[in-house]
């Protein structure tokens, strides 16, 4: 992440605790379920934020836990989860500081699209995979329901002078759609096993919207889970499983 978007970052979690984190999406919340019957044991959250996932994980699946992040909030708040925990730059260029094939999995969420060497990340993504592990990757979809929605209205998706997206503006760096993200990690050796669409339930803007109408958020769900049924490229997150492309996995599709 550049320098100037890290300043941010920080100004945005200061103050902040896990316990009061305001930015809960989706794509935390189905883990560890997405895990299934794949039997991973060490797993690494290669940006791990706050720790929303790292404690759904370590609170209810069996493993040896690895964290990094930069931030120094997040980072405080990582190490009340007990979890290996270390604090590198995912942008420099160069090889990341992990031995090759250590882990059975790799968490990703929200991360390729604030980096300018995303290519030297992704291949060594693949490095570090074990032949058998899988990598568990999002990033927002740029064709996604909403996204296409605003677009036809004349906006951006990322409006600088709107408070609730003026983060992503100066933050996001990459853009990609579903179909994109499938091509561009195909071509370092990944290849997609599961395509997970969590449907609206404990986001916190879903929440929100929740506490407000009962009837409203029914129909947002409803709409929701006919739209992912229909293809995935209406999703504005999917969390995609990637196997390692000489495995020779089909992919399948959960709404979740």
């Amino acid at each position: 992440m550049r320098t100037d978007a890290k300043k941010l970052e920080e100004n945005r979690l200061s103050g902040l605790t896990l316990e009061n984190y305001p930015f809960v999406h989706e794509r935390h919340r189905i883990f560890p379920e997405v895990f299934e019957d794949r039997g991973h044991r060490k797993i690494m959250d290669i940006s791990a934020g706050i720790g929303v996932v790292a404690k759904l994980v370590t609170d209810r699946y069996p493993c040896d836990m690895h964290c990094n992040e930069v931030d120094e909030t997040c980072l405080r708040e990582l190490k009340k989860l007990n979890v290996r925990l270390t604090s590198f730059d995912l942008d420099t260029g160069k090889p990341l500081p992990i031995e090759t094939k250590t882990y059975d999995a790799i968490i990703c969420l929200a991360t390729i699209e604030h980096l300018i060497n995303v290519d030297e990340f992704i291949n060594d993504l693949n490095r570090i995979l074990k032949d058998d592990g899988r990598l568990y990757l999002s990033t927002p979809n740029a064709a996604g329901f909403l996204s296409t929605i605003t677009l036809l209205r004349g906006r951006t998706f990322n409006n600088p002078l709107d408070e609730r997206s003026r983060y992503e503006f100066y933050a996001h760096v990459r853009y990609f759609t579903y179909r994109t993200l499938i091509e561009y990690m195909e071509h370092f050796g990944f290849i997609p096993d599961t395509v997970y669409l969590p449907l609206p339930k404990q986001s916190t803007r879903f929440q929100r919207i929740r506490n407000r109408s009962r009837l409203l958020s029914s129909l947002i769900r409803s709409a929701c889970r006919f739209l992912y049924m229909t293809s995935a490229r209406w999703h504005q997150e999917p969390v995609v499983c990637f196997a390692k492309q000489e495995t020779g996995v089909k992919k399948k599709k959960r709404v979740l």
